[in-house]
């Protein structure tokens, strides 16, 4: 069924939602995990062109994904992440072809339609622009 699994963390509570959802179905299908953040501040979408020492955004970010890794490798999971800066669905979108993910797991918010219009909807924006499954599920409030 499902080989690898991208799973787009935030280093939020949501991560902990999506998580809960695919823990099982990654022992049933016995998929690897791609965990990608996307750091989309403004240091860390400038930090190669201007050669910049990690922020304390990366630096915070980096420590988050490796302690979710380290969380689900000593569960038994197989785990490779990646630590992206820039536009997140455009990041997210570009890592899970590189791997080849046949499922992309993440957790929405739940917009309402004038808040995805101002805010904009990373997982909406990644539906309409991969051939991918998705699997969406809303955090809670």
């Amino acid at each position: 069924m499902f080989k690898k699994i991208l799973v787009p963390l935030e280093n939020s509570p949501a991560d902990n939602v999506i998580l809960s959802y695919v823990r099982p179905l990654v022992k049933l299908t016995q998929a690897s995990l791609v965990f990608v953040h996307v750091a989309d501040g403004y240091a860390a979408r400038l930090q190669q062109q201007l050669n910049l020492e990690d922020s304390e955004e990366i630096q915070n970010d980096r420590q988050y994904l490796e302690s979710r890794k380290n969380e689900l490798t000593n569960e038994g999971f197989n785990v490779k992440t990646y630590l992206a800066s820039g536009e997140p669905a455009d990041k997210i979108l570009s890592i899970a072809e590189q791997e080849n993910c046949d499922l992309i797991a993440m957790s929405t918010h739940g917009h309402k339609f004038l808040q995805d219009i101002f805010l904009g909807s990373v997982a909406e924006n990644i539906r309409h622009r991969t051939n991918i499954p998705v699997l969406m599920i809303r955090a809670h409030k």
